[in-house]
């Protein structure tokens, strides 16, 4: 009988992986209680849900989730022509659409759907890849970014675009074709910077000079790097931190939780939340080298580089290093939807794992 039920309810589980999310997710509700405890019992709800998630998602095998690959995309790019046609508007962009009984964001399912859909792709083309075949991938990748982009969501934009790309990469995208990439992008990037908004313009020119516009513009970046600094080696201790707790931190419960965490916990927090995305990543890496498919391995291998991609760029912004593109910080940020989505990558990693080679070499 116990057999059976470990058979049932832990076998399906990467007790490694779910060690270091459940860390995470630990500094998340000691982060979220310090930062904004009005909203813990709406963030243990959501967390409840996504661990629900990601314990259904797990006991899915990588067989039937690419033959669900097709038709989640073709969902979720519906679902953004529907926002671009009928969504509510909030803020000045439109990204969300209303069902009636909820509201749901359809960009976020890209993030999991557009990996999906592309190691899909690539495993049916296994074997007899042409340049062409990077082509018609690319323009998977593109229609769903360029939408998302409208809306205008430059943040979830730049995460679908990263997790469609290291698909594309990992499936053998010649060197010479990225590097040429890289070359037209550089050299496209003035006429780019005039299809910007004159938002996303300021935040790039406030990187550069945000003492220009102190209270405005380059209010975000100033406050954050000042409670990051002022948290020193071992910070000021939970619910100390002045920056936090004065509300002089934006947004200190979503985009800026990092600031909040350093300046409470300081460098040695800071290193300890590193060392947890660095487990977290490697494992995810592990996962992906021992899958048995093709499509597993560029599945495991994007939906791990897209928490890097997650944690870098939101460390990155709230350090005052990149823009502010609203970026959440992975499992720690307040939100149900971004927590739901990594929630399912972390559970598409144990289907993964679950059912790697078990030949060993």
């Amino acid at each position: 009988m116990i057999r059976a039920l470990w058979q049932k309810l832990i076998a399906p589980i990467d007790l490694p992986l779910m060690g270091f999310t459940g860390l995470l997710l630990l500094v998340a509700l000691i982060a979220m209680a310090s930062a904004s405890p009005e909203r813990m019992a709406a963030q243990l709800m959501n967390l409840a849900v996504a661990l629900v998630v990601m314990r259904i998602v797990a006991q899915i095998p990588p067989p039937r989730l690419m033959r669900l690959a097709l038709p989640i995309y073709l969902a979720g790019l519906l679902l953004l022509i529907a926002v671009a046609l009928f969504g509510d508007i909030s803020k000045g962009a439109r990204r969300w659409l209303n069902l009636g009984f909820m509201r749901i964001q359809p960009s976020e399912l890209m993030k999991i759907a557009m990996p999906l859909m592309l190691a899909w792709y690539f495993q049916k083309r296994e074997g007899m890849l042409r340049l062409k075949d990077y082509l018609f991938a690319a323009l998977i990748l593109g229609v769903p970014v360029a939408l998302i982009m409208k809306q205008p969501d430059l943040g979830t934009a730049i995460l679908v675009l990263a997790a469609g790309f290291y698909v594309i990469f990992l499936a053998g995208l010649p060197w010479k074709v990225i590097l040429g990439l890289a070359a037209a992008a550089l050299a496209a990037a003035p006429f780019a910077w005039h299809l910007l908004h004159d938002y996303q313009r300021q935040r790039i020119l406030m990187l550069l000079d945000p003492e220009k516009d102190p209270l405005g513009k380059g209010f975000h970046i100033i406050q954050s790097t000042i409670a990051i600094g002022s948290g020193g080696i071992l910070g000021k201790g939970w619910g100390q931190g002045t920056q936090a707790q004065l509300e002089f931190i934006p947004e200190r419960h979503t985009d800026f939780i990092f600031a909040v965490w350093s300046e409470e916990f300081g460098l040695l927090g800071n290193l300890v939340l590193l060392i947890l995305y660095a487990l977290l990543i490697g494992r995810g890496l592990l996962i992906a080298s021992q899958a048995a498919t093709l499509f597993a391995r560029l599945l495991a291998g994007a939906i791990t580089l897209i928490f890097f991609t997650y944690a870098f760029v939101n460390m990155g912004m709230v350090s005052g290093i990149l823009p502010v593109v609203g970026v959440p910080l992975p499992f720690i940020s307040y939100g149900g939807t971004a927590l739901v989505t990594l929630c399912l990558g972390i559970g598409i990693l144990m289907s993964i794992h679950k059912n790697r080679m078990l030949v060993q070499k």
